[in-house]
């Protein structure tokens, strides 16, 4: 009696090929919950032009040394730099401007991780046909959102939600989610380190006339300012965003994205850790609430599948 069985992730070589990715995840999770504290640190000392222009013109030494050490494959032709170009531009000048200036502006860290912990609904909403969701993620995603609001709700401060300062954020939304599936259908093969490159020399780029027209460039130097950047920008701008386009070229853009509801709790551990919030209840049910959410969103049923009956020989 013989039988062929087509490989799952239920055996042992499919949860060693699944290690990588999941250790990315994570890395991915730990630091963008980080960064939102890093970034209100930064704003203290720039304004958010000037800061971000800082931030990537950092980063454009540090992948130009990496470029010139590793020698990375660079786009050929002119489609194939314009799609690197829209999609830095984005997912990094656009995506980032809006959000910090929408806190400069007033925002409340809360409505704004609120605003931008939706993306993997709109991302869902998009992809509707090609993800090709069940009914159990959609069930997640939306609770995912659900624990979200529980755990940023009560920071909240509807007054200093301006117009303008909910236009910032709006823009944020829709141009890291636009970016990401952007870069994931048109970019689906370059290089990312070369890539990466690239698009940090067109953010600063866009970003430093407007760091001098409108914020005079005034920078207060300080050790933290330079720490903040380093930390944003070596582990966030570089290996964080890496990440997940690595992750998203190996799963669905949904289960990727479901990844970012997770970054507001990151956030309220580091809080507790490093300035003594301790967070609410209400936080706390909200954490439990959201890791179900992700929970039902990435869960896949294990399942070994026989592509040829047993046969008797």
């Amino acid at each position: 009696m013989s039988s062929i069985v087509e490989p799952t992730a239920s055996g042992a070589g499919g949860r060693v090929a699944r290690l990588p990715d999941a250790m990315l995840a994570w890395y991915f999770v730990l630091m963008w919950g980080s960064g939102y504290l890093a970034t209100k640190t930064g704003l203290r000392f720039a304004a958010p032009f000037t800061f971000l222009t800082l931030r990537f013109g950092f980063g454009v030494l540090c992948l130009s040394a990496w470029a010139l050490w590793s020698k990375p494959r660079w786009p050929t032709g002119r489609r194939a730099w314009s799609h690197v170009v829209v999609a830095g531009l984005l997912m990094h000048a656009v995506n980032l401007a809006g959000s910090h200036y929408a806190q400069y502006l007033g925002l409340s860290a809360g409505i704004t991780a609120l605003i931008l912990a939706t993306q993997p609904l709109l991302t869902a909403l998009l992809l509707a046909r090609s993800d090709r969701l069940v009914p159990r993620q959609w069930t997640g995603i939306a609770i995912g959102l659900l624990g979200v609001g529980l755990v940023v709700g009560h920071r909240i401060d509807i007054d200093a939600a301006s117009s303008g300062s909910l236009l910032a954020v709006a823009v944020a939304l829709v141009s890291i989610t636009g970016g990401t599936l952007y870069q994931r259908r048109w970019c689906a093969d370059v290089d990312l380190r070369s890539a990466g490159l690239i698009q940090f020399v067109v953010a600063t780029a866009v970003l430093a006339p407007l760091a001098i027209g409108f914020e005079g460039f005034v920078v207060r130097w300080d050790r933290r300012l330079v720490e903040v950047v380093v930390f944003l920008v070596i582990g966030g701008s570089i290996l964080a965003v890496n990440a997940l386009h690595t992750l998203m070229r190996h799963g669905s853009a949904s289960r990727v994205t479901s990844l970012l509801y997770l970054t507001p709790i990151v956030a309220v551990f580091l809080e507790w850790a490093l300035f003594d919030v301790v967070p609410a209840l209400q936080s706390i049910v909200g954490i439990a609430v959201t890791c179900a959410g992700v929970a039902l969103v990435t869960w896949r049923r294990r399942t070994t599948r026989t592509t040829v009956a047993d046969v008797d020989t």
